[in-house]
């Protein structure tokens, strides 16, 4: 900051930094790891108050955010679906048409199998059912979260367009 702005009104331009942010620029899901730097304004004694530094902060992010061109994330899962060998080729056509990259296949005691896989959280939802039907109640699935991913271009036009 180069001392143009009484530093009054730095608290205002933070809330909305942090206002523009919680409410995002892409589908009004909130915007992550970035970093913000006030570094110039203007002042002026009868046209300033807190809520036009505020807007005006809200509306320098925006445009910002927007010129960096910003993707939206979504929660990868990894996924591990233990069942009989004899499922295996339906449990992988599941995991593939629910946008899964499987990893590895690894033997289990009884002639099981397990697969690992990566997976958007949002196609997991309803999956415990559809392994149950395709293994008779055989296989079971863990998952815990792994990491965020851009969403396709495909994704994005079938939930968001």
């Amino acid at each position: 900051m180069r001392g143009a702005v009484p530093s009054g009104y730095f608290k205002a331009v933070e809330n909305g930094v942090r206002e523009a942010a919680e409410s995002g620029v892409v589908a009004g899901y909130p915007v992550t790891d970035i970093k913000v730097t006030f570094y110039d304004g203007s002042f002026h004694e009868v046209d300033s108050s807190e809520m036009a530094f505020k807007m005006a902060a809200i509306f320098a992010f925006r445009e910002g955010i927007q010129k960096g061109r910003p993707v939206l994330l979504e929660p990868i899962m990894h996924v591990e679906a233990v069942l009989p060998e004899e499922y295996l080729g339906d449990v992988l056509a599941q995991l593939s048409a629910r946008r899964g990259e499987i990893s590895s296949m690894e033997p289990k005691p009884g002639n099981a199998k397990a697969i690992n896989a990566s997976l958007p959280l949002g196609e997991m939802f309803g999956y415990a059912t559809e392994l149950r039907s395709a293994t008779q109640g055989r296989g079971v699935f863990s998952m815990e979260f792994s990491h965020y991913a851009p969403i396709s271009e495909e994704t994005r036009k079938k939930f968001f367009n």
